[in-house]
């Protein structure tokens, strides 16, 4: 009796413990869950810190800085027509892809961080003559040239390999790059939207400012059909403003979709004269227009002839794709833009 006593005693003390032990643990699993379940929907509550899918935009890896420590906060210097960080759309819910936006922004920092001679591609209506053909190439749904990538050849860069006396692929005009070495023939550039080291010739690039900081950014999102403004005042990004957008649509021959990448503000225009689907008549004007790509603008409410009244809105704005390629705006917001950009000195992230 006594040597069961003490065989069994150690038993059950032994049972006792281990049946705490996994109490304990399963209670601090569920407790874990429970703090992790509160952090996501806190998280799902306020956009600016929500984690998306991974993008392809920025492909290039981010160094130094990771998007995870991008401060933004919401200080607004225009607040009409304001959107929330997610919000209803028909039978499902738009938002601004802010862990996008922090991934840009983070990649843009990291290239800052250092000394950056920052210059532009240009081609604006073959201004700098027409791009030679690249090694492999097709036509696309508009019967023009373009690369594999989809770039078109019209209003666009040849990009070279290093060695190579035929380009590559097309830069689109616009495109915000890094400068490298030179000589008299080609400079060397790095596109921080696709990465990689390419020579251009010479009178397709344009340098920018020296010691260029941007500190003034426009993201245009396809997808949701909006567009946020940030300012980076020290080191946080303080949004300006959160408005819808109508962006460029795909519908043969003359209207196209609003292309992905980072650009460069090029040139403003109080009005900008468009011209009528396939003909060389006026067929009105877009007020507060920013160009940014190709005949890429940011703009208000279009005035089509014979009206000369500007309208502040239209209900198709943050719906579906409708312009030929541009990004349309209520007006004012399109006057906040074209007052608050420096050309040449902010830039355009057109996610998708």
């Amino acid at each position: 009796m006594i040597f069961m006593r003490i065989f069994i005693l150690p038993l059950l003390l032994f049972a006792v413990l281990f049946f705490c032990s996994c109490s304990r643990r399963a209670g601090g699993d569920n407790v874990r869950d429970m703090v992790s379940s509160v952090s996501q929907n806190a998280d799902s509550a306020n956009r600016i810190v929500t984690e998306e899918p991974e993008h392809r935009l920025l492909e290039t890896k981010v160094k130094d800085i990771i998007p995870e420590s991008i401060r933004i906060e919401k200080a607004f210097l225009y607040d009409r027509h304001t959107l929330l960080d997610s919000y209803p759309y028909k039978d499902t819910v738009r938002m601004f892809q802010w862990y996008k936006i922090r991934k840009a922004l983070a990649l843009l920092d990291s290239a800052q961080r250092h000394t950056v001679s920052w210059g532009v591609l240009q081609n604006y209506r073959n201004r700098n003559g027409e791009s030679p053909l690249v090694r492999n190439y097709k036509r696309n749904a508009y019967r023009r040239i373009a690369d594999t990538l989809g770039v078109e050849r019209f209003q666009s860069v040849p990009l070279y390999l290093s060695g190579d006396s035929v380009p590559e692929i097309y830069g689109r005009d616009g495109t915000l790059v890094e400068l490298l070495d030179a000589d008299s023939l080609y400079t060397g550039v790095r596109a921080l939207y696709f990465g990689g080291k390419w020579k251009v010739p010479r009178k397709y690039v344009k340098s920018l400012a020296d010691s260029l900081v941007f500190t003034k950014v426009i993201f245009v999102d396809v997808v949701n059909q909006n567009i946020v403004t940030l300012e980076k005042v020290d080191s946080v990004w303080m949004v300006r403003s959160m408005n819808p957008v109508t962006t460029g649509r795909h519908q043969p021959p003359y209207m196209q979709e609003t292309p992905p990448g980072i650009f460069v503000i090029q040139e403003k225009k109080k009005k900008m004269i468009f011209l009528k689907d396939g003909k060389d008549e006026h067929g009105g004007f877009a007020p507060y227009a920013s160009r940014f790509t190709n005949g890429g603008y940011i703009h208000g409410i279009p005035v089509n002839e014979p009206d000369t009244i500007i309208r502040e809105y239209s209900p198709s704005l943050g719906t579906t794709p409708r312009s030929h390629m541009c990004v349309r705006n209520a007006t004012s917001h399109a006057q906040f833009i074209y007052d608050w950009v420096s050309v040449g000195k902010t830039l355009v992230f057109v996610l998708d």
